[in-house]
């Protein structure tokens, strides 16, 4: 018996086998849970259909375990309430909802944040921050008692990361969104939490160019390394879980503790040494 056995919920934002959210719900299911999975819709020419594909193929040896795999734009209300009466359908009541979704156009991220454009910030802040009030005010009548919601945050909402620009203040937003979501569904007896992971090998990540920042946690982090797509898989699952009871409205980092550092640490100490070589 797993610790989600009896236990289902939604997974969404899961692109490729790559996607934290797959590293969670992999996890989850592992453990006993049963997951109605979301996909980004394919175009209409797309006749191999590969933002399915590829949720498929992870999906693939899972078969008892997953209720349902459907396409949602989180910009259509109506994409959000139909996805909800599907998981009203194949899972009745939930105990969980990942939301693991962000985007912001590419031209935006490279440019610096004082030059945003209008319609992208607008944007950025609509899929990666108002979906999670959209999905979770849609899920709400789903709850069950001591559900649990969790969202895919990270550092560079809570202090300036050059070159995360605009996605940096969405994740700001984002935080303070768990934070008021969590008071609203506290009555319920529902928790929602955020989680901050490292730099990892993501479409997202490569987006935001996770390689320079993995070579900087890695020198920076008291752990002296990254993390890994498992280590934070057990956390979100953790979060989404009965362990995490009594936590909510709350950030968990899982960067090998990159986030507690006020300086460079041994970094600075190896760039001594190699200007006294």
């Amino acid at each position: 018996m797993g610790m989600f056995a009896g236990k289902k919920g939604l997974i969404l934002g899961v692109a490729n086998d790559r996607s934290i959210a797959w590293a969670i719900a992999k996890t989850i299911m592992n453990e006993g849970g049963i997951c109605g999975f979301s996909h980004l819709p394919d175009r209409p020419d797309d006749e191999r259909q590969r933002n399915r594909r590829r949720v498929e193929k992870c999906l693939d040896g899972y078969d008892d375990k997953v209720a349902f795999l459907m396409p949602l734009n989180v910009q259509e209300d109506d994409q959000i309430t139909a996805f909800m009466q599907k998981a009203e359908q194949e899972l009745g009541k939930i105990d969980f909802l990942l939301h693991s979704i962000a985007f912001a156009d590419r031209e935006d991220l490279k440019r610096d944040t004082i030059a945003t454009s209008r319609a992208g910030f607008q944007l950025a802040m609509d899929v990666s921050v108002y979906s999670l009030i959209a999905v979770a005010h849609a899920a709400q009548p789903l709850f069950n008692e001591g559900a649990r919601v969790c969202c895919m945050t990270y550092f560079g909402g809570e202090k300036c990361v050059p070159g995360y620009n605009v996605m940096g203040i969405c994740k700001a937003a984002l935080d303070a969104a768990t934070r008021y979501l969590a008071y609203d569904l506290g009555p319920q007896g529902v928790q929602v939490n955020a989680l901050s992971a490292g730099p990892l090998k993501t479409l997202a990540g490569t987006a935001a160019g996770v390689g320079d920042m993995l070579k900087l946690y890695e020198q920076i982090a008291p752990l002296g390394r990254n993390v890994t797509h498992e280590e934070v898989g057990r956390v979100g699952a953790f979060l989404l879980s009965d362990l995490s009871s009594g936590i909510t409205g709350d950030i968990i980092h899982v960067d090998a503790g990159y986030h507690i550092m006020g300086s460079p640490g041994r970094m600075l100490d190896r760039l001594k040494e190699a200007a006294q070589s």
